[in-house]
């Protein structure tokens, strides 16, 4: 993207050039997001231009710089996209080649300046990436389907939720906002973790039956938009529910996340990891007297996306559900809709 509202498009740009604390990679694979079209059109928040967008993927380290010592050459990476500050005291937090900033999600001259000095992401043949953003995938060369791995990072962030509910074996998940991506990610987790139930909860009732198609242990519940009885189908579905993820994106009422609120059991953990834009009405009365754990979640810390990665090559985590389509880098107008399009288990991968 050249400029903000220009769009997006084919280009060919300069080589990278290193910098001290990156390292350069030939681009493997990098998801795109089912929103891209609306991020590219200005939906979803701005970042500096000219810009090569592409925020996760997997690549092959080429080069590093002389600080550099958590990646090596030839090493295969996972890019997260999300670069730190490590300013302890008051972290300063963006996502790269995207859109999104930690904290309270306001601009500061350090996030500025951090999106400033970093604009190679991975829609591109080749990318520069801070170390720290980087993840080393050991024995990701064996792996047969790199395409596949592109959705590590938002396997990552689905896991950081599940992580921060504090989910054991054995015990009820519900996942709110099952039908989309980041929800699919968190139900295939969910199960991978040994949970005896998920109850997965959405729209989308074709999606819905692939996720039940998925394990025996997936329950689905389909949202009315009514509050009083959503919460309740999901409190019934599978049993006392000890844990809710809420992954919705941007939907236009609070009613189905408080209806996941309402089908905690008393002392369940309630995740909020997507994003909900709405004021969410908890109750000080209700929330003590359940003694209900509320937490945030963004991202995903190395050690989840390492997790994982061990997790998926040891077996535990199955990619083949995956409905991945390939897209190259030749129609970007193309692969933009066939993300809009992917539902679900449905992923556009771009491999250049």
């Amino acid at each position: 993207m050249t400029t903000p509202d220009g769009g997006l498009h084919l280009a060919d740009v300069p080589e990278p050039r290193l910098r001290g604390g990156g390292a350069t990679l030939d681009v493997l694979s990098a998801l795109v997001p089912s929103y891209t079209g609306e991020l590219v059109s200005g939906g979803r928040g701005g970042f500096p231009t000219p810009i090569v967008l592409g925020p996760t993927g997997i690549g092959r380290v080429t080069a590093t710089a002389d600080d550099v010592f958590g990646v090596r050459q030839g090493d295969v990476v996972v890019a997260t996209a999300l670069f730190r500050s490590h300013r302890v005291a008051d972290p300063q937090e963006v996502l790269l080649g995207w859109t999104g900033i930690g904290g309270d999600g306001h601009p500061t001259e350090t996030t500025d300046r951090m999106r400033e000095v970093w604009r190679d992401g991975l829609f591109a043949e080749r990318a520069l990436q801070p170390e720290r953003t980087l993840v080393a995938l050991p024995g990701a060369d064996d792996y047969p389907e790199p395409e596949r791995l592109s959705v590590l990072p938002w396997l990552a962030i689905a896991g950081e939720g599940i992580e921060r509910a504090g989910v054991r074996a054995g015990q009820t998940v519900a996942v709110v906002g099952a039908t989309g991506q980041l929800g699919t990610a968190a139900v295939l987790i969910a199960l991978a973790r040994g949970a005896a139930a998920v109850v997965a909860v959405g729209r989308n009732r074709a999606t819905l039956d692939m996720l039940a198609g998925l394990d025996r242990r997936v329950v689905t519940v389909p949202l009315t938009g009514d509050r009083g009885v959503d919460g309740r189908a999901i409190a019934a579905a599978a049993g006392p529910v000890d844990a809710v993820l809420d992954t919705l994106g941007p939907v236009p009422s609070a009613l189905p996340t408080m209806a996941g609120f309402d089908a905690i059991r008393p002392d369940g953990s309630w995740v909020l990891v997507g994003g909900v834009r709405q004021e969410l009405p908890i109750p000080y009365n209700d929330l003590m007297h359940r003694r209900l754990t509320v937490r945030g979640s963004w991202m995903a810390s190395d050690t989840t996306v390492l997790e994982l990665w061990s997790a998926i090559r040891g077996g535990a985590l199955d990619l083949s559900a995956l409905d991945v389509t390939v897209v190259g880098l030749d129609d970007p107008a193309a692969a933009l809709r066939a993300a809009h399009d992917a539902r679900g288990l449905e992923v556009v991968v771009l491999v250049p």
